[in-house]
């Protein structure tokens, strides 16, 4: 008779672990900055693609800004598989980096669909509130201050309470899910249960993570998305760090 597997041990964590994590994460990236570099081009590229898009059509840009958070941890695929290297004592090397995702492909690809789902409802959610609120999708002309003019506090209220609770969501199921996939041989549901239940488990230090990530991540996008050039790659060795620090081995 199979014994029922004992489900992952997690660690408890204290407040000022996040800062920790990003403290673990710029040294990841001062370790190996080429390879840091290349992601967080990347994730500027995807922001620049972004402004561009919302030029013509604000309405689609705000459902497909929550891309990032699905793009966003395939990217950072790479960034774990460095950390982990360097975790090791190994060299980190660009094709290692860029194909992390081969050792693991039917798994993070499972994990993938959840999430594409989740985002593809997110998006459909995000249009219906367009339409409902201003009777059909409006033209701004790309200005996102009359997008969120006080005029209409109806839709900016409603429109960040649906974002608010598939960003959660997302995040619930996916902040220690990826690194978990790539490092250990487990399957993506028991990854996403993992890391729900740690979100469960640990509520306020968890927030104040997302909070952390949030909050970091919008100042590197002012100037231009600039910022994410570095800020991205250090956030995602950072989320290396928090996986291992809150699952036990």
């Amino acid at each position: 008779m199979n014994e029922i597997p004992a489900p992952t041990v997690l660690r408890r964590l204290g407040f000022g672990q996040p800062l920790h994590w990003l403290a673990l994460g710029w040294r990841d990236f001062i370790r190996a900055p080429g390879i840091g570099l290349f992601y967080g081009a990347c994730f500027m590229v995807m922001g620049w693609a972004l402004m561009a898009v919302f030029e013509s059509s604000p309405a689609y840009v705000l459902a497909l800004s929550g891309g990032f958070l699905l793009v966003g941890p395939f990217l950072c695929l790479g960034l774990y598989r460095v950390s982990q290297q360097l975790e090791n004592g190994a060299r980190p090397g660009y094709a290692d980096s860029i194909l992390a995702w081969r050792t693991r492909t039917g798994q993070l690809g499972i994990f993938g669909v959840v999430l594409l789902v989740l985002e593809m409802l997110w998006a459909r959610s995000t249009l219906v509130v367009f339409a409902v609120t201003f009777d059909g999708m409006p033209d701004f002309k790309g200005s996102l201050l009359a997008l969120l003019s006080p005029d209409n506090l109806v839709f900016i209220v409603v429109w960040g309470a649906v974002g608010a609770l598939f960003a959660s969501l997302i995040y619930a199921i996916s902040v220690v899910a990826m690194p978990m996939i790539l490092h250990r041989q487990t399957d993506a549901i028991t990854a996403g249960l993992t890391s729900l239940r740690l979100v469960l488990s640990q509520p306020a230090v968890l927030l104040w993570w997302a909070l952390l990530i949030a909050v970091v991540v919008g100042l590197a996008m002012l100037p231009w998305f600039a910022g994410l050039l570095v800020v991205g790659p250090v956030v995602g060795h950072a989320s290396w760090h928090a996986y291992r620090e809150a699952v036990a081995d």
